[in-house]
This record gives C-alpha cells, structure tokens and sequence, in this order.
C-alpha cells in the first residue's frame, strides 16, 4: 500500500511576478526622488518621479499582456501609487518652496496634497469591483488619477528648470503658488470631476499616422528640452479638464437617451466611450 502523495507546493508564476516588479521599482523610484530632495538635487528627484509615473504607467499594462492580473498587484499598485506620487511630491514641494509659510500652514497644505492621494486610492479600491460607475462605463475617469496630480504640482519645478523665473527665487512668492497648485490639484484629485483617460479617446483612422509623427516629435522634444515639454504637457492636461467635463456630460445625455430606448429598440444600454465631435 502506498502513502498518499504529498500536496505539491503552488508556485507564483514568473509572469505574476513581473508587472509587480515593475511595480516596486516604481515605489523605490519615487522614494529615491524623497533622497535627492533631502541632499537639494531637485532635477534628480522631480526625475526619478517622473521615472516612476512612467513605471506606473506600463505596469498595468504589462499585467494585462501577461494575464497576469491579480488583486494583490492592485493592492500592491495602490500603495506604491500613495507614496511615489502622494508621499514624495508632498516632500519635495515642503523642503523646496512650503517650508517658507509662516508657522506650521506649509506643513498643513503639503499634508493635503498626500492625504487626497490616499483618498482617491481608498476610493478606487473600494469601488474596484462595484457594478454601477457611470465614469467608468463611458471611459472616463472620477477626478485627476495620482500619478498626473504628482505631475501637475510638480510644474513649478519645470518652469524653475526651464526659465529660472526671478519671481520664482523669492522663496515667499514660490511658496504661495506652490501652495494655490498643491490645494487645487488636491481637490481634483478627490472631486468627482470626469477627466479623460486612455479609454475615452478614439482617433479616426485619417489621423492615426499623424498622431504617430506627433508621439515621435513628442518624444524628440522630451529628450532635448525635458523641463520646457513637461511644462507645457501640464497646461494643456489642465486644459483638457474643463473639455473633458463637457464631452461626458453630452456622453451621459446620450448614454441616458439609449438606456431609456434600449427596451424597445433592442439598442445596447450603455454608450460607446469617446470623445464627441
């Protein structure tokens, strides 16, 4: 008679491990940008940000790819998103410009920043697997997604490597507009302001090959001048928000107008995600 086999150990398997790994070097990047900003190299800090938003973007992505998707990396993902993005702006944005406040206010206004990180994440976890997000259903996204909040607070330090700004030397004057971004952008973060994403935009097939040339120019100008591209990639995604609010609200209309007709009709009941023309 012979003894039953002993149960065999389940491994993880390499493609989990990947995306997570892209994962964690997204959280040591933005932890080293905090190290940077200590010792006042603050080119070296905003870019290892900057690194880890790239990292960030990608790991999803890769996820996906490798159907490797599990909710221990979107766990994993959350808190990696909460310190690179709302723990280590918040850092930089005190030692470089809120640490000139009267009293304890620029402590108070560089909390906000990371707490309203914190919020959306909490809020994106919650909702995660909820049925009902009308956002989400027609391809937007609810408030300004972590990784571009860190990267529209981090504008002042573009215009201060690009321009060198006399204005922005007096460590008052930087401090208040830090300050006026840090708080807006806090509040996008946890408002429930539709903001485009991947999802919501749709190219029509006569401009594809443009877009492409445009990535191509995009990229040229991100190699040879970093700090001026950055500065004007945060204006024009702050410009699209108000756009972004109108497109949805005419989607929602739409999106309204089908589900009330689908019974009849046999139309489907929800929108196509897009930008309206």
């Amino acid at each position: 008679m012979t003894g039953a086999e002993p149960p065999r150990r389940r491994g993880i398997p390499l493609r989990a491990v990947v995306p997570n790994a892209v994962t964690v070097l997204a959280l040591g990047c933005g932890l080293t940008g905090v190290r940077f900003a200590i010792g006042g190299e603050w080119e070296k800090a905003v870019a290892f940000i900057l690194l880890a938003a790239v990292l960030d973007g990608i790991d999803g992505r890769i996820a996906r790819l490798l159907k490797a998707s599990s909710r221990f990396g979107a766990e994993l993902d959350s808190l990696s998103d909460v310190t690179a993005f709302g723990v280590a702006p918040t850092l930089l944005l005190y030692l470089w410009a809120l640490q000139h406040l009267p009293g304890r206010l620029g402590w108070v206004i560089a909390l906000a920043h990371a707490i309203a990180c914190a919020l959306r994440l909490a809020r994106f976890n919650a909702q995660i697997d909820a049925a009902d997000q009308p956002h989400k259903r027609l391809g937007y996204l609810t408030g300004i997604p972590a990784p571009a909040a860190a990267g529209l607070t981090l504008t002042p330090f573009y215009l201060h490597f690009w321009l060198e700004p006399v204005w922005l030397a007096d460590p008052v004057v930087r401090a208040g507009i830090v300050a006026v971004i840090s708080l807006a952008v806090a509040f996008m973060m946890v408002s429930n302001l539709p903001t485009y994403s991947w999802g919501s935009v749709r190219l029509r097939a006569s401009w594809r090959l443009p877009a492409l040339g445009a990535v191509g120019l995009v990229a040229g100008a991100l190699f040879t001048n970093p700090w001026a591209t950055l500065t004007i990639f945060s204006i024009v995604y702050a410009a699209t928000i108000p756009f972004a609010f109108r497109s949805y609200a005419r989607m929602k209309v739409r999106d309204e107008a089908a589900r009330r007709t689908a019974p009849e009709t046999g139309t489907p009941e929800t929108g196509t995600p897009g930008i309206q023309p």
